[in-house]
């Protein structure tokens, strides 16, 4: 019998935090239902209305964002300093797409014989299905533009972390966004996830999760030639070539790797070092590691919280070796909660804690001789969301930019996300981009429109 409800864990605590209801076929049909009926007088709001009401939105989360940034703590395991950006991005977010309804024009192209003009049309419902890693930004990324752009939305939060999400339904309505507009429906991928992909009335569906999910959302949607945005896995690099602040590039890389305990599909969990400084980095990253403080994620003081759940901690531990691999490793608390300490490897090219995603707090470390060499071991892997190049030289920088498969690369620095540029990887880690003004093309319809104007002679 399938479960109905779902036990909401602290990860810090091993304890039952609420018991959620989780959503049965007919919910989840019920909620398309209501999203399509929504869906004709949503996008006939007039778009200032629309601007208006997603402002509304926005300024509801920031009046909550202290609530949304506590509950991910308790729920997601987040540091409190991690969880108020993450809350804050929600709402800046909003804000970015609240001037889409006035500003996502459509073209006059010249012609002979007439007038030629386009429009973008909102697609009409939108399944959005959100991972437990990030589970508050990541969902304003599909539901923001979404909404701007005219479509409804029924998004679906992973089963461990609906929390946050439910609460930004409840601000939703409260900000006066109509009802059936923005629903959020816990339950299992099995369950709503799928009828996402096979339910005529969704007209596309954005996936943020693993690759091997989303290879099958894309299977499943393509019966229908129903559009998808897929946001998947990584397993980026970050090269450090001898030219660079060693001192800053070595202090900077647990961040970029240990962000969120590991669980971070942009995680720079790879680090390549040219050869000739490699001992000198090593010899620095060691103390920074060492200094990460891992505990209770409300501490300000803490700068890494626990994983996920006991499987994650079992999947994490399964790709560290008791052997000469390990070069070193941090402390991690003891006694309840799914802890990990950060830890570096220094692994063979082809060992699987080099090439698979890990998605915890472990780093690879290994050696490279020249640029060449460099961007060979970066682009010899199936993903490509994200990287950092450390380099004091800016020909040398954009080279390797270019070189590097990869969808968000940072020089001297390991940031990814910025609300006001997309955002999105190559090969096997996804398809289509989020954020940025171009997103909001990936949920309208271009419709061409030629107008005939005969000469009166």
């Amino acid at each position: 019998m399938t479960a109905t409800t779902f036990d909401v864990i602290n990860p810090s605590t091993e304890e039952i935090i609420e018991t959620v209801s989780l959503a049965g076929l007919a919910e989840v049909d019920d909620a398309i239902a209501r999203a399509a009926g929504a869906y004709e007088s949503w996008r006939g709001v007039a778009p200032a209305d629309r601007s208006l009401l997603l402002r509304r939105f926005a300024a509801a989360v920031d009046a909550d964002l202290e609530n949304l940034a506590r509950l991910e703590v308790l729920n997601a395991g987040h540091t409190i300093g991690n969880a108020r950006w993450e809350a804050g991005n929600v709402r800046d977010v909003l804000n970015y797409y609240s001037a889409a309804p006035e500003r996502h024009f459509g073209k006059q192209i010249p012609v002979a014989g007439g007038v030629n003009i386009t429009f973008h049309e909102p697609l009409g419902v939108v399944g959005i299905i959100v991972p437990w890693n990030f589970p508050m930004p990541i969902a304003a990324w599909g539901f923001a533009p979404a909404l701007a752009a005219g479509n409804t939305v029924v998004l679906k939060p992973a089963e461990m972390t609906p929390l946050t999400a439910l609460r930004l339904a409840e601000l939703a309505r409260e900000a006066g966004i109509p009802d059936g507009v923005f629903q959020v429906i816990p339950g299992k991928g099995s369950v709503v996830g799928e009828r996402f992909v096979t339910h005529p009335a969704v007209r596309k569906v954005v996936f943020t999760g693993s690759t091997g999910v989303g290879k099958k959302i894309m299977a499943g949607c393509a019966d229908q030639v129903k559009r998808v945005t897929l946001e998947l896995g990584g397993k980026s690099a970050n090269i450090v070539f001898d030219d660079a602040d060693l001192e800053m590039a070595a202090a900077a890389a647990p961040g970029g790797a240990f962000d969120n305990a590991g669980q971070d599909c942009c995680a720079r969990s790879r680090i390549l070092v040219q050869r000739n400084v490699y001992d000198r980095f090593m010899e620095l990253l060691e103390p920074a590691v060492k200094a990460i403080t891992v505990g209770d994620p409300s501490d300000a003081a803490t700068t890494m919280g626990p994983l996920i759940s006991a499987q994650q901690r079992r999947t994490v531990a399964g790709f560290v070796p008791d052997n000469a691999a390990i070069a070193f490793q941090g402390q991690a608390p003891t006694g309840p909660g799914f802890w990990f300490p950060p830890t570096v490897l220094t692994p063979g090219l082809d060992s699987p804690s080099f090439t698979e995603e890990i998605f915890g707090p472990v780093v690879t470390v290994v050696p490279f001789t020249d640029e060449a060499d460099a961007i060979r071991i970066a682009n010899n892997t199936d993903y490509g969301l994200s990287g950092s190049i450390w380099t004091s030289s800016v020909d040398r920088a954009l080279r390797v930019a270019r070189g590097v498969e990869a969808g968000n690369l940072s020089v001297n620095s390991h940031s990814s996300v910025r609300y006001s540029t997309p955002f999105g990887g190559f090969k096997q880690s996804g398809l289509g981009r989020e954020l940025g003004p171009d997103a909001l093309d990936s949920f309208t319809e271009t419709k061409n429109v030629f107008i005939s104007t005969p000469s009166l002679t």
